[in-house]
């Protein structure tokens, strides 16, 4: 199992060049801005305030790599879709993470994060699309799971499975307000590696 008792962030990596040196396994984690992201991650590893977590949306702007153990990096990934980052510096991070993603040999796994509530992005779809094409290993976390009551939690997990072609084996809810999911998530995590 994924032990995160010992976690330290590594680096803010702006450029390929700067990617850590060595064979440690990475899973990355993408989603929309302000989709939970830094949430997810900081419940995952048991901390408050490893990842930052900020009001304002598209904060990330670096692939940001954090050790946890001295077994594996998680990656958290700039967030995409928010309308309020200029369109040059989206297409900067665009870039970054797309050339991460193509070539990046430790990478065994994308966490594609996506909110329950709302209807399935077009961002995320091609993304998901993308990953398939590339035979990338992804696996979806619908997060804020605790928003909605448990019937609306199903019926929303339904449609996003049925929009992104896959069935409930193959994803897994997450709140990060109650941690529900995490153990599960850590699970899954773990087969990847």
């Amino acid at each position: 199992m994924i032990q995160v008792e010992q976690v330290s962030f590594v680096d803010s990596v702006f450029s390929l060049e700067r990617l850590p040196a060595g064979d440690l396994p990475e899973i990355a984690f993408a989603g929309r801005s302000n989709v939970g992201k830094s949430s997810l991650l900081n419940c995952l590893l048991r901390r408050k305030n490893l990842v930052k977590v900020s009001a304002r949306p598209g904060k990330t702007q670096s692939l940001n790599f954090y050790l946890v153990g001295e077994e594996l990096h998680l990656v958290d990934l700039p967030g995409y879709g928010f309308a309020r980052v200029d369109k040059r510096l989206q297409a900067k991070w665009q870039e970054l993470i797309t050339a991460y993603l193509e070539t990046r040999d430790n990478l065994r796994c994308v966490v594609l994060i996506i909110d329950l509530r709302h209807p399935l992005k077009e961002l995320d779809r091609m993304l998901a699309g993308w990953l398939q094409a590339q035979g990338t290993p992804w696996l979806p976390v619908y997060t804020k799971k605790d928003k909605l009551s448990r019937h609306h939690q199903q019926r929303q997990a339904r449609l996003l499975d049925a929009a992104l072609g896959i069935s409930p084996k193959d994803r897994l809810l997450f709140s990060a307000l109650s941690g529900e999911g995490r153990q599960e998530l850590l699970e899954r995590l773990e087969s990847f590696l």
